[in-house]
């Protein structure tokens, strides 16, 4: 089992910067594919972005893809993402999900969730 919480959400203005932190414990975070994921309120979970075991490979929503960077430390067992030129629509909760492979982890059938982090970006 892993345990995952997210660090590092906030209110920034339109056009700034955040990044959140998912902290995980628990036994070899490096076998874990990494996932980011969103809900808005009024709006269906949808997912943002998913690193590789390695950080090799990375995948983005196309809301999200030139804004957003998601990346791993297995050192210190911790995933990122870095959150550019936010938007209003980018206001949600943000949650980081482990998972044992692509597929589950992009389609949200991931059985590791953090908590959630808030996120909100003002006009």
């Amino acid at each position: 089992q892993v345990q995952l919480v997210e660090s590092g959400g906030g209110l920034v203005q339109a056009g700034g910067s955040l990044r959140l932190s998912c902290a995980a414990s628990g036994r070899t975070f490096s076998s874990y594919v990494m996932g980011w994921f969103r809900q808005a309120p009024g709006k269906e979970r949808e997912f943002v972005a998913a690193i590789s075991r390695s950080g090799a490979i990375t995948s983005y929503a196309d809301s999200v893809k030139g804004r957003f960077t998601v990346s791993r430390d297995n050192a210190e067992s911790t995933a990122y993402l870095q959150m550019y030129t936010l938007k209003p629509e980018d206001t949600a909760a943000y949650y980081c999900a482990a998972g044992r492979g692509w597929t589950t982890v992009v389609a949200g059938t991931i059985d590791y969730w953090g908590k959630g982090a808030l996120v909100t970006v003002s006009s």
